[in-house]
């Protein structure tokens, strides 16, 4: 589903609208400048840049993405890299990863990973950040500080949208819940309402 709302698979039917624009057929690149974007459930990192390379590379309307301009405005790319190179550092700062900004990306772990997926969601600028299992393989510790700096970044004006299969994070850290069982909504509303209803108890939480 995430994938679909991404821009990445196209759906069978229906349509996708995002803060008034329908965006179902339209590229990732451009869901993405409307202010919506997404992490992994399964980090992407490049591997072999370091993680401040990695932030740079996601920042929008980055001059120097386009070729004409690293030779007829060598001036603006150059400005525009030490912008973006500026704001990933504060990016990195918030999310606790700037002293591992020179560090290569295969050199985290897991849940160092993770952050690093959401600093890059956060480069873009967006409104809206579809989080695919943030807290999946990451240390009980770290996960909490993941959903803590969520909470902050939520009470800033972001909104998150998250898979989740943590019963725990699904139901302390949301304001509304949509249920699903093999592919179809079984409940929905807030957390305490859909923790009493039987089908959730019997396909969830175990009856």
């Amino acid at each position: 589903m995430f994938n679909i709302i991404a821009g990445l698979y196209r759906p069978d039917g229906g349509e996708i609208w995002f803060d008034g624009t329908r965006i179902d057929g339209l590229p990732p690149y451009e869901i993405v400048h409307l202010g919506l974007t997404k992490t992994w459930q399964i980090p992407h990192e490049l591997r072999n840049l370091t993680v401040l390379e990695n932030l740079v590379l996601a920042a929008k309307n980055n001059s120097g993405e386009r070729l004409l301009n690293l030779f007829f405005r060598p001036g603006q790319v150059k400005r525009d890299e030490r912008q973006w190179r500026a704001r990933a550092r504060e990016v990195l700062k918030l999310t606790q990863l700037d002293g591992l900004a020179n560090e290569h990306a295969r050199t985290l772990s897991g849940g160092q990973k993770k952050l690093l997926e959401l600093s890059r969601a956060l480069m873009s600028d967006p409104t809206l950040v579809l989080l695919d299992e943030p807290v999946a393989g990451v240390n009980p510790a770290l996960a909490g500080s993941l959903m803590d700096l969520i909470e902050k970044l939520r009470q800033n004006g972001r909104t998150f949208f998250l898979i989740e299969h943590d019963m725990n994070v699904v139901m302390n850290r949301c304001d509304w819940v949509i249920v699903m069982h093999q592919g179809r909504r079984i409940a929905e509303g807030r957390p305490e309402t859909v923790k009493a209803d039987p089908a959730v108890i019997e396909s969830y939480l175990g009856g």
